[in-house]
């Protein structure tokens, strides 16, 4: 088992970049020869492609107090402590155990633990401004629709 998610690393890791690009003010720049990504210079991700031969093919994130020991011990299989940023509360996820909505999931509330919360705030309102724009387009579209009907 641990070969095989080894050989799909790279599919699982474009996972990660992909997830990870889509939220606001992020970049990614190689360190330690795995893709780490950051927000305003502080890094809320880290991938491990089987790093030192670990036969772990996973995102390294951190997490909120007290959620680290609660999802290991949920799920074994799934989270584990991780060498190095382990001890200060990061979670690693196993990749091949969790689907791109999990993973969204996990990758945004890390990205909220970091970002400036002035970020935050502009993250959100643009949210909400994109959330009016399509709840503004649906209205219009069932209003088109009514009146071609009634037509």
């Amino acid at each position: 088992m641990k070969q095989q998610r080894i050989d799909n690393g790279e599919k699982h890791l474009e996972r990660v970049r992909r997830i990870c690009l889509a939220l606001p003010e992020t970049m990614e720049r190689l360190s330690h020869g795995e893709p780490p990504f950051f927000v305003r210079k502080k890094v809320f991700g880290m991938c491990s492609n089987n790093h030192h031969n670990d036969g772990h093919v996973a995102v390294l994130l951190p997490a909120a107090i007290g959620v680290q020991a609660a999802l290991i011990e949920a799920n074994p299989l799934k989270f584990y402590r991780p060498a190095y940023v382990g001890v200060r509360g990061w979670i690693g996820i196993e990749l091949d155990q969790v689907d791109d909505e999990e993973l969204g999931l996990h990758v945004q509330e890390a990205w909220r633990l970091i970002a400036p919360e002035k970020l935050q705030v502009q993250a959100q309102q643009s949210l909400n401004v994109k959330s009016a724009k399509l709840t503004s387009q649906k209205q219009t579209i069932k209003r088109t629709r009514r009146t071609t009907t009634i037509k």
